[in-house]
């Protein structure tokens, strides 16, 4: 009888698939909000151009309004301070998304990255390290950079 009780409760609190999807969805957003927050604070420097080019990222990203990635962006910002390391956001976007979804992201953390009209060395390392950590091939990796400098009017290396 326990059992059954036990059973019946489980079932009664078990989430549907489609808030299973609608909670992923969302950890998806935040871990590639997060990133974009980290490129834009990787120099110490947050200028408005980084952070105008991180939130038009996530707005083509995800195609949320103009309120919705305004909180995402907010509350990316304050999990990011809270945050020990990349590794739990990484980790999460490689199972949550494709190859080619995550070199769309590496591109637009690029252009975060370039947004100011430079590239600091610290903006550099952490790029190199986001590449190693969601797994992107160096090709495609370089291939993205050069993208988004060329996007940002900068001249190629």
């Amino acid at each position: 009888m326990l059992k059954t009780l036990k059973q019946l409760f489980d079932t009664l609190a078990a989430p549907s698939p489609a808030s299973d999807a609608a909670v992923g969805e969302h950890t998806l957003q935040l871990a590639t909000a997060v990133l974009l927050v980290e490129v834009m604070r990787a120099d110490h420097e947050c200028s408005r151009a980084e952070r105008e080019t991180a939130i038009a990222g996530l707005r083509v990203k995800f195609g949320l309004g103009e309120d919705e990635v305004e909180r995402l962006f907010e509350l990316a910002e304050t999990t990011s301070q809270d945050a020990p390391d990349l590794y739990g956001f990484t980790s999460k976007l490689n199972r949550g998304f494709s190859i080619e979804q995550k070199l769309h992201m590496i591109e637009y953390l690029w252009q975060v990255a370039f947004a100011d009209g430079q590239l600091s060395h610290l903006e550099n390392h952490l790029m190199l390290k986001l590449g190693d950590l969601l797994y992107i091939p160096r090709g495609d990796f370089v291939a993205a950079k050069q993208r988004a400098r060329a996007a940002a009017g900068m001249a190629p290396e």
